[in-house]
C-alpha cells in the first residue's frame, strides 16, 4: 500500500481530533464545519493519487486490477468533488473573515489564504485538462495538488 494512504490518514485523524476537541469546550461554529468538510473533499480526491501510487508500486496483478476498477468508479466524479472542496473552503474562507478579519500577521490566516490560492489553481488546472488534455497540464495539476496537501498540513498545525 502506499505511503500516501498513511500521509491522508495522519491529517484525517489529527483534523478530526481538532474538531472534536474544538467543539468539546466551545459551541458548535459554522465556519469549522465547512472547513472540515471541504478537507475530507479534498482528501478524497488526494487518496486517488495514493490509489494511482499503489497501482505503479504493486507487482499482485490482482490488487492493481481491483484497484484500477476502483479509480474508474470514482473518476467521473473526481473535478466535482475537487470543485465542492472549492466551494466549501471558500464558504469556509468567508465565514472566516467575516468573523475574525484578515490578520496579515496570523500564520493561520496567511497558510490559509496560500492554500485556497492553491486550491483554485489545483481546480482550474483539473478542469483545463478536460478541455486541453497535456502531459505538463497534468504534471502541473500533480504538483499543485502536493503542494496544497503540504499547504493544509500547515494550516492544521497553526
Amino acid at each position: 500500500m502506499s505511503y500516501w494512504f498513511f500521509f491522508n490518514s495522519i491529517v484525517f485523524i489529527y483534523a478530526s481530533w481538532q474538531v472534536l476537541q474544538h467543539f468539546s469546550y466551545q459551541p458548535t461554529y459554522t465556519h469549522i464545519l465547512f472547513g472540515f468538510l471541504g478537507l475530507l473533499f479534498f482528501l478524497f480526491n488526494w487518496t486517488r493519487h495514493a490509489v494511482f501510487s499503489t497501482i505503479r508500486t504493486s507487482s499482485n496483478r490482482p490488487a492493481k486490477i481491483r484497484w484500477v476498477n476502483l479509480s474508474k468508479v470514482i473518476r467521473p466524479y473526481h473535478r466535482w468533488i475537487g470543485t465542492s472542496a472549492l466551494v466549501m473552503i471558500i464558504i469556509h474562507a468567508v465565514l472566516i473573515i467575516q468573523r475574525y478579519g484578515i490578520y496579515w500577521t496570523s500564520t493561520k490566516m496567511l497558510s490559509g489564504l496560500f492554500a485556497l490560492t492553491t486550491l483554485i489553481a489545483v481546480v482550474l488546472s483539473g478542469w483545463y485538462r478536460l478541455v486541453k488534455p497535456s502531459g505538463w497540464i497534468r504534471r502541473l495539476h500533480l504538483r499543485l495538488g502536493l503542494l496544497l496537501f503540504v499547504l493544509i498540513v500547515l494550516h492544521l498545525w497553526f
